[in-house]
């Protein structure tokens, strides 16, 4: 019975994410992603999809992980089949981690993550992980989409998940709130790339015709925002491209046009042609839009299944240490970052991932800021197209604040 209800479970979140594109970034973004597009990037992906549409690329611009404009539930039957699995379905009670931290026993914390800007915060703590340097041990998974995650979570098999953050609320609505955000670690990682320098400004797109990817996704609704707050959006032409590596490809023949990338697309589109350059940051042109409401363009966050929250209070709180640690290192630290970064198999070069850490907004915000920041984003996302972040906004209970 329970093995039904988790594919019914399944089969249904996933075709609602599949009616927002989801996959940063979906960015990651989800992921969300360029890297992580994103479920909701990918939802995009890392918003490119916006979140974590995580493609492994290398310096001539090849992606070798097409998870680009695939989202969590980009293919809805592969997932449902994964959900029915005996890994996605077995008891969560039989499966979950060993031991408690309430009662001073050692327990092994499941984190999932894409392969992409969200896991790129958190390579040190992967590292400090393996060679046992951890206060408490930790058992980590990356995949290169999300629907690769959510039977995961969903089933059991992982405690904590590193998603696009559309994909979360959806998650949320769709468990019946039996999911939280405990950290938003991924901001927006999307720009606007071109060689014609009269772009500064979101203003100056009017009577221009952009190239982008995910219509339908995040990033669409994310820039067709920016547009509408500053009054052009009648005038301009968008124009939708499968994946970011054509948009890529579009601007190295064509430098004089106008493309909206992810990162780590966004660096290896300006190492192909010196000529091209970022014009735009659409994380900053979102907190001009939003400077009065204090929201952000977030790409991913960090979810817990509430299970193992109240089992294992202290363990989360340990993770979230680490977590800002770990992103506080990628940020800090680039050369090594990058090496830890190609090791993990994220990027394949580290030449590349050193150039593109700095514009992947890797964090790790917490608390009230997280709340207002997140639901924000989310509310922005909803009064596009309510069905990008489940239907309906979350309830106060999505936001895990410390006390």
């Amino acid at each position: 019975m329970k093995k039904k209800s988790i594919s019914l479970l399944l089969s249904g979140l996933l075709a609602v994410t599949l009616l927002t594109g989801c996959g940063g970034a979906g960015s990651e973004n989800a992921a969300t992603s360029a890297t992580e597009t994103t479920a909701g990037q990918a939802d995009s992906q890392e918003q490119s999809q916006g979140l974590d549409s995580s493609g492994s690329q290398d310096e001539n611009g090849e992606k070798s992980q097409a998870e680009n404009e695939k989202g969590p539930d980009a293919d809805a039957k592969e997932s449902a089949s994964q959900a029915d699995s005996p890994e996605s379905t077995g008891d969560a009670e039989g499966k979950e981690a060993a031991g408690s931290d309430t009662d001073g026993e050692d327990i092994t914390l499941r984190v999932g993550s894409l392969k992409g800007p969200t896991s790129m915060g958190l390579v040190f703590l992967m590292e400090m992980a393996e060679g046992g340097k951890t206060e408490q041990t930790y058992d980590f998974t990356m995949v290169t989409s999300a629907d690769e995650l959510l039977p995961k979570v969903i089933g059991g098999d992982l405690d904590i998940a590193l998603v696009p953050a559309n994909v979360a609320s959806v998650l949320y609505g769709r468990t019946e709130g039996q999911v939280a955000v405990i950290d938003i670690n991924t901001l927006g990682v999307l720009y606007g790339v071109t060689a014609d320098n009269s772009i500064q400004s979101i203003g100056d797109l009017a009577g221009k015709t952009v190239y982008m990817t995910g219509k339908g996704t995040t990033p669409d609704y994310v820039f067709q925002y920016l547009l509408e707050a500053n009054g052009i959006q009648d005038q301009v032409a968008l124009e939708f491209k499968s994946e970011p590596g054509e948009v890529a490809a579009l601007l190295a023949n064509q430098p004089e046009a106008i493309g909206i990338l992810p990162q780590p697309f966004v660096t290896v589109a300006c190492a192909q042609n010196e000529a091209l350059g970022i014009a735009l940051d659409l994380t900053a042109e979102w907190d001009k839009a939003q400077e009065e409401k204090g929201s952000q363009m977030v790409t991913g966050v960090t979810l817990v299944r509430k299970e193992f929250l109240e089992k294992h209070p202290d363990a989360v709180s340990l993770f979230l240490k680490d977590h800002e640690k770990s992103a506080a290192y990628t940020k800090e630290q680039p050369d090594q970052a990058a090496e830890l970064i190609v090791k993990a198999g994220i990027i394949e070069k580290a030449p590349v991932a050193k150039k593109a850490l700095p514009y992947c907004n890797i964090t790790c915000i917490t608390g009230q800021e997280m709340k207002a920041a997140l639901s924000g984003y989310l509310q922005v996302l909803f009064d596009r197209d309510p069905k990008s972040v489940g239907g309906k906004m979350p309830e106060d209970d999505f936001y895990f604040i410390e006390p």
